[in-house]
């Protein structure tokens, strides 16, 4: 698996890099119109495309049709195609937060609070868009992929609002707010989980290619 993830990075690299600059100078951009920290709602949400981008490349290269003759199960094709995402929204995530800590050093007022709050919903949003669109990303050829791939962050957005009302009939969400988004951030961990197992068994007798 480790050789096809390296793969995927290669193919991705000038997408990753573009998206990397992309959000540093976005924000310090938003520094001056907004609260800096909200660029961790964007980040890893942007950076995930590159999944998608390699998911396209192999269908147009049938590189999936000559995979299947090594020594490597569909379980493990699609497993890091789950994994790359992961690493991609972490590296997002981490992206993000190279301008909060530099303008923070320089005596911008960024708060701890304000990080957690907006680093898990982005986090969420993206685990929650994921686990609808990467088991579809096989189902549909890749120009409807790319359509559900962006159809699934506003269906994660409502599944977030969603949630958030249905924890506020148990706790006080203008309270307690982060606790709110962090039972939101351990669902939607639940549910990327989930949906790879889904996928995994799904797919294990079925074409991908």
């Amino acid at each position: 698996m480790k050789g096809i993830l390296l793969k995927d990075l290669y193919i991705a690299k000038s997408n990753i890099l573009v998206t990397v600059v992309s959000l540093v100078v976005l924000g310090f951009g938003l520094s001056f119109l907004l609260e800096i920290s909200a660029l961790l709602v964007l980040a890893p949400v942007a950076s995930t495309t590159a999944v998608f981008i390699s998911i396209t490349s192999d269908a147009g290269s049938k590189w999936n049709k000559n995979v299947i003759t090594m020594p490597i199960s569909k379980s493990q094709i699609i497993g890091e195609k789950f994994i790359f995402y992961i690493l991609l929204a972490v590296l997002g995530m981490i992206t993000a937060l190279v301008p909060c800590i530099i303008l923070a050093f320089f005596g911008v007022n960024i708060t701890l609070h304000s990080l957690c709050l907006y680093g898990s919903i982005g986090i969420s949003a993206t685990l929650l868009a994921g686990g609808i669109s990467l088991p579809c990303a096989y189902l549909f050829d890749p120009e409807k992929s790319q359509i559900v791939f962006m159809m699934s962050f506003m269906a994660s957005t409502g599944i977030i609002v969603g949630l958030v009302l249905i924890t506020n009939l148990f706790i006080s969400v203008k309270n307690n707010i982060l606790l709110t988004f962090h039972i939101v951030f351990v669902i939607s961990i639940i549910w990327f989980f989930i949906s790879y197992r889904i996928a995994t068994k799904v797919y294990q007798k079925r074409d991908i290619t």
